[in-house]
Formats: structure tokens, sequence, C-alpha cells
């Protein structure tokens, strides 16, 4: 039989009760509430275990531990929500748990979850309000009231530099720069420059390049800098974006992405080809090619790190938690980024920073180049997802060939291309004499304005012979235009569009949309041509234009003049307000 201490040690093994930046973890017999930072009535009072975060808003767990012979009753029962009670002080959710090393019993906020037979990592328990972890209409109007403040308060003119210096204040906040309010500019501005500069220490030994970090968001010139309330409502919406982000309470929401998304529709598409992919986007793909923890992800063209953010989460949820060892190494090891563009990098960077990421695989490179090739063929990579810019100007099938050439053979590799990319541009039926198209997933036509696109899945380095390509059309996301806030899943339609696509796409049948395209006719989705329909109205509008045509009269004089005279030569009755044209 377990005593209470071996019970405790085994659960804090299992909860994974360890203190971070973000919050107070640990078991013990003397630790009190009051030394955990409570006062008042139960402060006196000493838990088995606590999960405390620094932000208030996100779930609180408490421990409670008996010997394994001891039987969970009313009394053992009483004095775990005793201390539920202590912590509710603080905490509007708390869990609390009652374990003798054989029977758990779990309560979400004082009552009793049923189902829960087996103790668990405590990201387990911290989900259990997961759906209500992210205020998405709070992130985008906070990000709005960033962007319009730098742009009109501070103004800054370029886009991606209020991104970057935004970008860079909540890094800087991450790693626990003093940014309060009523800071002039100058220590402002400063608090964050000398915190990102200390923070990238280490990380620099990885990556040298991240001094370009430092150097853009210096090189960052503001207009206007004596705005104190400016300054301190800056400081306000990079605060509360922050305590989203930085929590440990982190179940595969990206507030980045929503910030990000955000910000990047006041930009659409830039000079320099780049385009952002909506998370929803994102996240099919990473589930069509069946990314999981142990892959290694490569994004040649990264932009600002949506598709390494989104694998890093799922990843990282895959391996049970941010706390894990395996996350650490999926961190470290997993992801790699390539951006050419230099503010853009700056960006990304930023973007992995923000996500605990200290060493951040990302190169400046230019992905259609052999040195890029090098790099990518030393990292082992195992699943690729990138959104190349369009253009052929920017070398878009040039960077999907190098990628393709230089990943391991059988590689899976998801592209975001225009739909007709692989068809218009010489280089396209290339590619399939190294590699295999498997399959062509057409996404909705509003994803991305102004052009449509497709999801290409490669094998790469098999040729493709004359192997025929699957391909479907998901017609719908289920997403709507909100006024000035761009395109959002508002009715949660996505998630049950996304399961049923996934099936399709696996078992390669069950939707109509589905075509098997030959590589020697077809390279993209073929939308069925629409019926040919004429009317009788078309006819006779055929015929009296030809007549008129050889009269020699003008059909636009034609048609005024009989306008004026079925308005101005026909009978007119006013009855009970309501006017009537009687025509002759």
């Amino acid at each position: 039989m377990k005593t209470e201490d071996q019970v405790r040690d085994d659960a804090h093994k299992i909860l994974g009760l360890e203190d971070t930046e973000t919050s107070k973890a640990g078991v013990g017999q003397l630790t009190s509430f009051a030394k955990l930072g409570f006062k008042g009535e139960g402060s006196n009072y000493r838990p088995d275990g606590w999960y405390l975060p620094n932000e208030t808003t996100f779930p609180a767990i408490i421990l409670e531990v008996k010997k394994e012979d001891c039987d969970l009753k009313q009394p053992q029962i009483d004095e775990l929500l005793k201390n539920c009670v202590v912590a509710h002080s603080k905490y509007k959710n708390v869990v609390g748990i009652l374990y003798n090393g054989l029977d758990i019993l779990v309560y979400k906020n004082e009552e009793l979850l049923a189902d829960e037979k087996e103790l668990q990592n405590k990201e387990h328990y911290l989900g259990l309000f997961a759906q209500n972890t992210i205020d998405k209409q709070k992130i985008y109007t906070l990000t709005k009231r960033i962007n319009d403040s730098l742009h009109t308060n501070f103004g800054i003119k370029n886009l991606n530099h209020r991104m970057i210096f935004t970008a860079c204040a909540l890094v800087a906040k991450r790693y626990g720069a003093t940014l309060v309010k009523g800071m002039d500019y100058t220590t402002f501005h400063t608090s964050i420059h000398s915190t990102l500069s200390k923070s990238l220490e280490e990380a620099k030994r990885q990556n040298q390049k991240l001094d370009l970090l430092l150097d853009v968001y210096a090189s960052i010139k503001m207009n206007i800098t004596d705005n104190q309330q400016a300054i301190d409502e800056f400081i306000d919406c990079v605060t509360e974006i922050s305590d989203n982000i930085n929590s440990d309470f982190w179940q595969g929401e990206d507030v980045m992405a929503i910030f990000f998304n955000e910000f990047n529709r006041y930009k659409g598409k830039s000079d320099k080809g780049q385009v952002f992919t909506p998370d929803h986007i994102t996240s099919l793909m990473y589930n069509i090619i069946h990314v999981d923890k142990n892959d290694i992800v490569l994004d040649a063209a990264c932009g600002s790190g949506a598709f390494l953010v989104k694998a890093m989460c799922n990843m990282i949820k895959d391996a049970g938690g941010s706390n894990t060892n395996k996350a650490k190494v999926i961190k470290q090891k997993q992801l790699y980024g390539i951006e050419v563009d230099r503010e853009i990098f700056a960006l990304a960077c930023a973007n992995m920073l923000i996500h605990k990421d200290g060493k951040t695989n990302i190169a400046q490179l230019d992905s259609r180049y052999e040195e890029a090739g090098r790099w990518i063929a030393s990292k082992g990579i195992t699943k690729v997802l990138m959104n190349p810019p369009f253009e052929s100007k920017y070398g878009c099938l040039e960077i999907v060939g190098n990628v393709l050439d230089n990943v391991p053979q059988n590689t899976s590799c998801a592209f975001i291309l225009p739909d007709k990319k692989l068809e218009k541009d010489r280089l396209g039926k290339k590619l399939l004499k190294k590699h295999t198209l498997l399959k062509i997933i057409k996404l909705p036509e509003k994803v991305f304005t102004g052009t449509t696109t497709s999801v290409f899945i490669f094998q790469a380095q098999k040729p493709q012979n004359d192997k025929e390509i699957f391909a479907c059309y998901i017609e719908d996301d289920g997403l709507e235009t909100v006024k000035n806030q761009g395109r959002q899943d508002i009715r949660n339609k996505w998630n049950d569009i996304e399961k049923y696509w996934l099936n399709v796409v696996e078992k390669q049948s069950g939707n109509d949309t589905i075509q098997w395209l030959k590589p020697s006719e077809h390279l993209s989705y073929q939308m069925p041509e629409k019926p040919f329909e004429i009317y009788e109205e078309d006819f006779v509008k055929t015929m009296m234009d030809y007549e008129m045509f050889k009269q020699g009269k003008d059909v636009k004089e034609f048609n005024e003049q009989l306008l004026q005279h079925v308005l101005y030569r026909s009978a007119v009755s006013l009855m009970e307000d309501k006017v009537t044209i009687i025509l002759d």
C-alpha cells in the first residue's frame, strides 16, 4: 500500500505540477494558501497540490491526496471542497482533484464529473474550460485599436512596421518587460528594446540572424511620440493580448493567428507577393497530410509563421501539453521555416518567440536557390506545409520544385497555389517528371481575394508517370463576412465542415464534386460547364437589334424614345395614393 507521501509524489509527476513563468505550481504539506498569495478566511489551509496561473481569468487546480487504503468519502470530499472555496476567492474557475492512487474524484467548480476515472496531465483538466478560453471578438477589437492607434496616433504608415512593433512589444511582455501606463515614450521604447535584446541572448547562439529582429524594431520611426494617452492605450491592449497568449492554458486556439489575420486585412496582398493564410485553412492542411507530434515540419515561404505556429500548437497538444519534455523537443528541433524578406523574417521570429520557441529555426534565405536547398536537405523534413508567393516573378514554382527536390523521398508536401498554376506555368508539368501530385483540393472561392486557389498534395521524389490525380471542391467553408472584420466563423460551422472533408479526402469517395484527373490532360480541378440556355426574350432582342441595324436606327436613341412615349403619352390614374400608368 502506498503512503500519502508516495501518492502525492505520483500525482506530482502525472499532473506536471511545476512552476513556470506564468504560474505557481507544486505539491507539499507545509505550504499554506497565505504563502501562495491568498488572504482572508481559509488562508491558513494547506492544499496537497496546486496550479495557480498568474492570470486569474484562467482555471486553477487544487489537489487533495490520501493514502492508498483510504476510501474517498464525504469527510475527504469536504476537505477538498473547502480548499476549492479558498481558490475561488481569486479564480473564477477551479478544478478540485481528490486522489488516493487508485480512485479519483474530480470537481469542476464543485460539480462532480462522473466520467473522470484516471488521473491525467494538468492540461486535461484545464481543457475542461477550453470552450471559453479565448474571446475572439475581443482580440479582433484590440487588434483594430492597436492598428488604428499606431497608424493615426503614432504616425507609423507602414503596415508591416505596425505589426512588427506590436509583435516586439508582445515578445518583450512575454519575457517580463515593464510596460505600465504613465511611461513616457523613451522609457516605453527602451524597455521593449532592452528586454528583447536580453531575451535573445541564448537564442542567438543558435540563430545569429535574430539580430535582425532588433535592427528592424530599432529602425521603426514614429512621427508622434508625445501622446501619453495613446501610449497608455497601446500598453493596455498589448497587456490584454499577452495575457491570453502567455497563459499555460493553451488548448490550440491561437491568439496570434487571430491577431495577424486581423492585421493582414488592412494589407491584403503586398508588393512582395505575400498572402496571409487563414487559420482554418492551415488547420485543414495540417490534418490532410496527417502531421503528428513526431513530424519535422517545413514552411519554406513562412511569412509571419502561420503554418509553423499551427503545427507547433497541434503537435504540443498531441504531446500532452506545453510543459512536457516532448513540447521542448518540438519547439527546438521539429519546426523549420525560411523567409527571404527582411521585415517579414523579423515578424516570423517574433511570432515564434511569442509562442515560447527559444531557438527559432527560421532562416533568411531565398527558397529558389541552392543554398536554401542544402539547408532544407540537412533538416530531415517529414512534412511540408506552404503557401508560396503566387506570382511567377517571385519564383512560385521554383520554390515548390526546390523544396520537393531537397526533402526525403515520399515526404508529404501540401502547397496552396492558384488553381491553374501548374497548367499555365512551364515548370508545372516538369515537376511531375520527378514528383507525384496525389490530390487537388479546390478551396472556396472567397478564401483569397482576387484569385481562386487549391491545395496541391505532392509525394516527393517519385515520378507521376500516368497515375491519376484525386480532386474535389470544398464549395463553402461556413465563414461569413463581418462588417469591418473580414471573414469569420461566427456560426461555428468550420469544425464540422473540416471533419466532413477530411473524411472525403481520406476515403477519396462520398461527394459529388470528386474527380479523377489524367495528368496528361489536366492539373487543376475542372469546374463543370454551365448548360447553355436561351430564352424567348433573348431571341426577340437579337432579332429586333438586327432589324434596327438593317434600318440604320440607333438602339439607344430608340430606347429613349420608347420610354418617353410609354411614360408621357400614357393615361395616368391616381387612386388611394397609388400611381397607375395605363398604356395606349
